[in-house]
């Protein structure tokens, strides 16, 4: 089958016989090329040969309040109660992190990172979170409207990061996980948290450990481990009390290389953005592997609309994984197969495989929403960058 092709060839070949196959296996070869005026056949790595459904691009998106600047950030989601934009940025620090005598981070600079944006105008409709957090990352609104949000460094004084945080739909702090300032690998601790999401029951999942992706040889993941780095999985009742965890730095199924993004599909199932090994990993809700997807790239941030998943890569390079293209790959929930495609911003040093976001999410009209990290900030000329159909 395509998929089992896709993945041998993803593991082991490379990206040159990766575009192979895939091209020869997606259905109706011809498509038009992106940008080019020339049909090409589709192709997963570069992005050519798909419809882009949101050709119309909105930069520096949504507005700020008198006096702040924009900071970069990694996470955007979807109110479900009232289907706006709920966002972050981190506190005016932009992709240099305190260049030019600019903020380092939410602590060094305490204005609220957090926002609700008002989806069809960009006006601010709520702002908190000032004072709790150092380095927010991953965020995520559930059912009820609560905003979660993983707050992945930690502070000089050792005082803040490293946890994730509930707060009500009005900003109260309601929960935080984790302990304040002390990174750890023991249960209930956080070592650079990436992301968190609610399951369909209530429980919480927290997507931990960010430093994987960089080790790349055994040696570098046996130190790893041994420094108590992390790459796991962790799950919580309701109310905090931790139930498990799964995973470890590796390669094998149910081991991760940074954990990057998390999100439920209709069927329950949770998909985790496996980004140092270029892949998806899909579970139950106890932890069980069930399946993968490796034609998404390199995978930063997810969302689920229905029954089409859209995935966001950020970091494809000339060193961390050649040829492939960076932008938004759209497909369906139940095939490992890209069927559109939101190409990147142009940057020179990237040899025309661009940059974009590190979050991604979708309203109910299929506007696309990315939430700008370093490597994408300056192109994108701030924190968030709309994709509409017209």
């Amino acid at each position: 089958m395509f998929t089992s092709r896709i993945a041998r060839f993803a593991l082991g070949a490379g990206a040159a016989l990766l575009t192979a196959v895939a091209v020869n296996g997606v259905p109706g070869a011809q498509a038009q090329g992106q940008g080019r005026g020339t049909s090409v056949a589709p192709n997963p790595v570069t992005g050519q040969g798909y419809p882009n459904p949101n050709p119309v691009v909105t930069k520096n998106w949504g507005q700020l309040p008198a006096g702040r600047k924009w900071g970069t950030t990694a996470g955007v989601d979807i109110d479900p109660t009232d289907g706006n934009v709920v966002a972050y940025e981190r506190c005016g620090a932009g992709a240099s992190g305190g260049a030019g005598g600019g903020p380092v981070d939410c602590d060094t600079n305490q204005v609220d990172p957090v926002f609700k944006f008002d989806r069809k105008t960009g006006a601010v409709l709520a702002n908190f979170g000032k004072g709790v957090m150092v380095t927010p990352h991953g965020i995520s609104v559930d059912r009820q409207g609560n905003v979660w949000v993983a707050d992945f460094s930690g502070n000089k004084a050792g005082t803040k990061g490293h946890q994730v945080h509930k707060f009500s739909p009005k900003g109260e702090k309601l929960l935080s996980l984790g302990t304040a300032g002390k990174p750890g690998n023991a249960d209930g601790q956080f070592n650079q948290p990436n992301d968190v999401v609610v399951g369909p029951d209530g429980s919480i999942y927290v997507a931990d450990g960010h430093d994987a992706q960089g080790m790349t040889t055994n040696q570098q993941i046996a130190e790893g481990l041994k420094n108590g780095a992390t790459s796991r999985i962790s799950k919580f009742s309701p109310d905090g009390k931790f139930i498990k965890s799964w995973g470890k730095i590796g390669t094998k199924h149910g081991e991760f290389r940074t954990p990057h993004a998390l999100v439920f599909d209709s069927r329950g199932r949770l998909w985790v953005a496996d980004r140092g090994n270029h892949r998806i990993e899909i579970f139950d809700q106890d932890g069980k592997y069930l399946e993968s997807r490796y034609t998404f790239s390199r995978p930063s941030g997810l969302f689920i609309k229905g029954e089409t998943v859209y995935v966001i890569d950020s970091e494809s390079g000339p060193l961390n994984h050649p040829n492939w293209r960076n932008g938004v790959r759209i497909g369906p929930v139940n095939e490992d197969r890209v069927v559109q495609f939101i190409p990147p911003f142009e940057r020179e040093d990237r040899n025309d495989q661009g940059v974009a976001g590190e979050g991604v999410a979708v309203t109910d009209d299929g506007t696309v929403f990315a939430a700008e990290g370093p490597n994408s900030f300056v192109q994108a000329g701030g924190a968030f960058t709309r994709y509409s159909a017209r």
